[in-house]
């Protein structure tokens, strides 16, 4: 069943339990404004887009420092995604220092893995399990799924449709182990090259720092637009990824339950 809501500044469609937060349109006239973050490099053609949306949040992983939690929430930053793990034995270090600090900001968090394509998913979903703790007010895992280019060890790049099986699986051990089925972060080159709109159940995280994404993913639904990988925001010393939600206020305080 989907549930219809609207927004101020926008007419966006939730569906149920494991669907997709989808953007129909954006009004530009007479909307209240939300939390706006500087950035480094910004993009024309994303301008004040992202301020129509007013749950923010940002992905973390070591490379950011030390980062203020409190000052990044009294800025406008609701929620974390922390890079946790990546590949079968690659482990962020400061992902336990983020996760206390966040929460006790009182910033909703969550853990992302970085896929590898040299690694089974077998291998991968256990090592993310092996790392992350089972907590119940955690936001849903996430499973980072991109090219990477510049990795020195792993130059495979599977078919399309090795690359749907082999996330399903990882999928479907996370939501077995916690309960809760995990998001996919993508970007549109890894999207449309391996038709990733096909999984089914899958809610995605959308990297588009040069457009909306209804431009890039033209048809498809979202929970979480990361606009932009340069973002100054309150309380992290170096450019952060900056991402919306995008749901209203209450949408949001359903989804995290």
């Amino acid at each position: 069943m989907r549930s219809f809501f609207c927004l101020a500044a926008c007419a966006l469609v939730l569906t149920g339990c494991g669907g997709r937060v989808s953007r129909d349109r954006i009004a530009t006239s007479s909307a209240p404004v939300y939390p706006v973050f500087a950035d480094a490099a910004p993009h024309a053609n994303v301008g004040q887009l992202p301020s129509y949306y007013p749950i923010h949040g940002v992905d973390v992983s070591r490379y950011q420092g030390a980062i203020d939690w409190h000052r990044a929430r009294a800025g406008g930053i609701s929620f974390a995604y922390i890079k946790a793990t990546e590949g079968g034995d690659v482990a962020d270090p400061m992902f336990h220092t983020y996760r206390a600090g966040a929460a006790a900001a009182g910033v909703r968090h969550g853990a992302y893995h970085f896929y590898y394509f040299c690694r089974s998913p077998q291998e991968q979903a256990a090592w993310f399990i092996r790392n992350v703790p089972r907590d119940p007010g955690a936001l849903p895992p996430v499973l980072d799924m991109e090219w990477n280019h510049q990795s020195r060890t792993c130059s495979r790049k599977p078919d399309a449709a090795t690359v749907r099986a082999e996330a399903t699986v990882f999928l479907d051990m996370l939501e077995r182990h916690y309960g809760k089925r995990p998001l996919v972060y993508t970007t549109p080159d890894f999207y449309w090259n391996t038709a990733l709109g096909q999984l089914p159940r899958t809610q995605f995280w959308l990297r588009s720092v040069a457009a909306h994404p209804s431009e890039r993913y033209p048809g498809e639904g979202w929970a979480f637009w990361q606009y932009t990988g340069t973002g100054i925001v309150p309380g992290i010393a170096r450019p952060v990824d900056v991402n919306a939600f995008a749901g209203s206020p209450a949408q949001w305080a359903k989804w995290i339950e």
